[in-house]
């Protein structure tokens, strides 16, 4: 299970929120004027998820009064992950992608695809 601390994000970072119990909501940072999502918190538990799909919004609306995490990088994963540019680059060429699923495809899978070229939880 990847770590995530109370920190201040850089370019390229995975970040997350709590939605609730044990459940987040992913994304890229960019800056806190963007952050590139694949849908919105508020969507994780939608009954038609249709009209879900990656988009831009600010920290303020990312976070919706709750805490900032950002993802801690093993020294292996370090390695292994897209370089910064690389991640926002393949983030923004998704802008307007549909197809969320809660278990299947959703905001974990998209920023670990955009950071790892991988579809992983």
């Amino acid at each position: 299970m990847a770590n995530f601390s109370l920190r201040e994000p850089k370019y390229g970072d995975i970040i997350r929120v709590k939605i609730k119990d044990d459940i987040y909501h992913y994304g890229i940072y960019v800056s806190d004027d963007e952050i590139i999502q694949f849908g919105y918190a508020k969507d994780a538990f939608l009954s038609d998820a249709s009209n879900v799909c990656v988009n831009k919004c600010n920290i303020k609306d990312f976070l919706n009064g709750k805490f900032l995490e950002v993802r801690d990088y093993t020294i292996l994963e370090k390695i292994k992950k897209n370089n910064p540019k690389k991640v926002i680059s393949i983030a923004s060429s998704r802008l307007g992608e549909k197809g969320y699923n809660l278990i299947n495809n959703n905001c974990l899978h998209f920023v670990n695809e955009c950071v790892f070229n991988k579809h992983i939880n």
